[in-house]
């Protein structure tokens, strides 16, 4: 399998278990249009395209076992799609860029801010002041997602040809 992987320059790899469908169709699309790897990481088997760029690795039903093989895997020209704030953050570490299902680019200056963050609300939910979780995935969303994969993918792809 990694003969395959460094065959190609730009790959995307999915935090797949908690991942929206409209966020792996869009990659889906994009992989088709523009010859991406993808690859999907999760300890459930996916259901994805019959493709020769888009393939799964199911890891074990541990805890973190998916975030850290994307960490062992992912390199400074990929592109890493999660809502995990922890994996985000190991992540920008490695200078491997790393946006959420919403859109949102995780970077240096952001990522321990959105740790702190997450820390304090899981300490309120703990505590019982804050109940429920993020609002549901709208078509906002889904169309901010878009826009932010479209503009990796071009400013990757003109850093890959100017290489």
């Amino acid at each position: 399998m990694m003969r395959f992987l460094e065959t190609y320059v730009l790959k995307i790899w999915i935090d797949a278990d908690a991942c929206p469908a409209p966020v792996k169709e869009i990659i889906y699309r994009a992989s088709e249009k523009r010859s991406l790897f993808v690859c999907l990481v999760a300890n459930q088997t996916q259901k994805v395209p019959r493709s020769a760029l888009i393939t799964q690795v199911q890891v074990p039903k541990t805890p973190d076992a998916a975030d850290h093989y994307i960490i062992q895997e992912a390199s400074g020209h990929d592109m890493v799609v999660t809502a995990d704030v922890p994996l985000a953050a190991e992540l920008v570490a490695k200078r491997v860029h790393v946006i959420n299902p919403r859109g949102e680019a995780y970077t240096e200056a952001n990522v321990r801010e959105r740790l702190n963050m997450r820390d304090m609300m899981e300490g309120l939910r703990g505590a019982g002041l804050v109940t429920g979780g993020p609002a549901s995935y709208s078509e906002k969303d889904k169309q901010s997602f878009a826009n932010a994969l479209d503009r990796w993918l071009q400013k990757a792809l003109l850093r890959k040809d100017q290489e």
